[in-house]
């Protein structure tokens, strides 16, 4: 990223030493695809596996599942998610475009809740139609999915959490 956010987030939670300053550590964009298969019976997640890999810039791996629900139609082994996990200067760069970019497309945005924090202080958010990131055409989705982003971070407490993000550009109500 262009903007060295570390001095100042130093500054801000009054830090001695920059290496206690909270970080990313990875973001993880994630797509079900198990209700495809249970509704539809559709095998093939080419389309879905070539859009992520667009959006990450990395082929996602499919996530099976474990055991069977027989409440879902859930079989042992069948494929429920498409998963990509992002490090370093990838996620860094997937963040930036994420608050400038993908976040202003959203139907009614006016910021992330603070709410969506889980326990460890890593932020979870669900976008309904992955078709509004800018590398994907008209003629690329043809079934509007959802795609769940966690961001990772390196801090268990929930304020500083938000200050990071914070600093690096996200919106909170």
């Amino acid at each position: 990223m262009a903007k060295d956010y570390k001095k100042d987030l130093q500054k801000r939670l009054n830090l001695k030493n920059i290496n206690a300053v909270p970080s990313i550590e990875a973001v993880v964009i994630s797509m079900g695809i198990g209700s495809i298969v249970t509704r539809k019976g559709h095998k093939d997640f080419e389309e879905f596996e070539k859009n992520l890999s667009k959006i990450t810039w990395q082929k996602p791996r499919i996530v099976k599942a474990k055991k069977s629900i027989s409440n879902f139609k859930l079989r042992e082994g069948m494929p429920v998610m498409l998963q990509s996990t992002l490090r370093g200067n990838r996620a860094l760069d997937f963040i930036d475009r994420l608050y400038k970019l993908i976040l202003p497309r959203v139907r009614d945005f006016w910021g992330l809740n603070k709410r969506s924090f889980d326990t460890q202080a890593n932020l979870t958010m669900w976008i309904k139609n992955y078709s509004i990131f800018p590398e994907l055409g008209l003629d690329d989705v043809t079934t509007p999915m959802g795609i769940g982003i966690t961001i990772v971070t390196s801090t268990n407490i929930q304020e500083e959490s938000i200050a990071l993000l914070e600093e690096l550009g996200f919106v909170f109500k």
